[in-house]
């Protein structure tokens, strides 16, 4: 039998624990600059860029992505993959300054992502997006895509938190999507 003092520290430990259960389940949104190029990534795909390509992008809204709900989850938005999208490019050099100049048009629908309901241990994500380039004048579409990448979160990098090994989980593979998308693009032939 449990005396007075022990009873009064258990209830305190399973208040404080689900204090932090509550804590823990508040939904927690992919961060733009975490899902776009790191530095290095950025700086060695910009000196692979062809000259047709360079500062020849521009941008469309993107579509497909869903807000973070308030109490759970870790959700990818359109603005945030729009901006992450938006420094890549910029960031590797294809970004056009001018908009209205840019020979291309890059349009990203958020198809598929592809989370656990709730990341127990590690926290393994999936993300499909589709990629379509089309010429700003003409419309022909040169490079169509869909893509899927995964990536793990393993339970040590936030062991409190299974919202915030998703988001993550999400973001990294979000990164992973948009350098093999780059990757991709500097490999085909474009016009000088």
């Amino acid at each position: 039998m449990l005396s007075i003092p022990s009873l009064h520290l258990t209830r305190r430990c399973l208040l404080a624990c689900g204090l932090a259960a509550l804590l823990a389940a508040c939904g927690t949104p992919a961060d733009a600059p975490a899902m776009r190029l790191g530095q290095a990534e950025s700086l060695q795909l910009r000196s692979w860029v062809p000259n047709g390509l360079r500062a020849q992008m521009q941008l469309m809204p993107v579509s497909g992505g869903q807000p973070t709900g308030r109490f759970w989850g870790a959700k990818i938005s359109n603005s945030s993959l729009q901006e992450a999208l938006e420094e890549s490019l910029r960031d590797t050099g294809l970004y056009a300054p001018r908009p209205a100049e840019a020979r291309y048009e890059l349009r990203v629908n958020l198809v598929q992502l592809d989370q656990p309901m709730v990341a127990v241990l590690d926290a393994k994500v999936a993300v499909t997006l589709s990629y379509t380039v089309v010429e700003s004048r003409g419309g022909r579409t040169v490079y169509e895509r869909k893509l899927r990448t995964l990536h793990t979160t393993e339970f040590g990098s936030a062991m409190l938190d299974p919202n915030e090994r998703m988001r993550m989980a999400s973001e990294a593979a979000i990164r992973s999507n948009l350098n093999t998308l780059l990757r991709e693009l500097l490999e085909l032939k474009w016009p000088e």
